[in-house]
């Protein structure tokens, strides 16, 4: 006879739909954490194509104001630094306000390089163009730690797939993990554990990545 909750509900359905919560909610938080940084990424990009457009146009003899809008155009982020320049209003706390976005972090030294530059006199142009030199410097280590971090995320998900494909073993040798598994209170609880240290162990790979790639 079925085991069931409250006389209504088989506790094999509620347990299985409780596994299913926990790998839907593992993987979400596993895909927004990936995505997240992959946005990161992409707007650092954009940072950098920034400072070099505007550096390029500074050095080509434009006015401020037109070459963060050609920069702007390439990124539509950087209008509200376009507008702060156009009131008149304060360009590096503009700056340092979307420095904030994640990605953004490298804006703080270029609001720090259009302060200089404005109290100093010094050309901007200059500065702006060392800092894309620091920031690709900074990015081709990043690729260089990425590329290292493959081969754990590589082994990571490996290892999550290996209980799989022993199950698939087992039933080819000619045993029923899958019965014990789904049909039996110690097979839903060995089924909760290995998938839920399973997606841990993705997490905390992912939370790793996240740690080396900060800057």
């Amino acid at each position: 006879m079925a085991l069931t909750v409250g006389g209504a509900v088989p506790a094999r359905a509620v347990v299985l739909g409780a596994v299913a919560g926990l790998v839907v909610l593992g993987a979400e938080r596993i895909w927004r954490r990936r995505r997240a940084r992959l946005v990161a990424d992409a707007t650092a990009r954009h940072v950098l194509e920034a400072c070099e457009v505007v550096a390029a146009e500074l050095a080509a003899g434009r006015p401020p104001d037109a070459a963060l809008a050609q920069a702007a155009g390439r990124w539509p982020g950087l209008a509200p630094v376009v507008e702060a320049h156009a009131l008149g209003s304060d360009v590096p706390a503009a700056l340092r306000r979307l420095a904030q976005v994640p990605g953004g972090i490298e804006l703080r030294v270029v609001a720090s390089a259009w302060q200089v530059s404005q109290h100093s006199g010094h050309g901007l142009a200059d500065a702006l163009a060392r800092v894309a030199e620091r920031i690709r410097s900074r990015r081709r280590t990043r690729r260089v730690v990425t590329s290292e971090l493959a081969s754990a995320r590589a082994t990571a998900r490996l290892v999550a797939t290996l209980p799989v494909v022993a199950l698939a073993m087992g039933s080819g040798a000619g045993g029923d993990p899958w019965a014990f598994l789904l049909e039996t209170p110690v097979g839903w609880g060995c089924l909760g554990l290995g998938l839920a240290f399973g997606l841990l162990g993705l997490w905390w790979i992912e939370v790793i990545a996240d740690g080396v790639d900060r800057p």
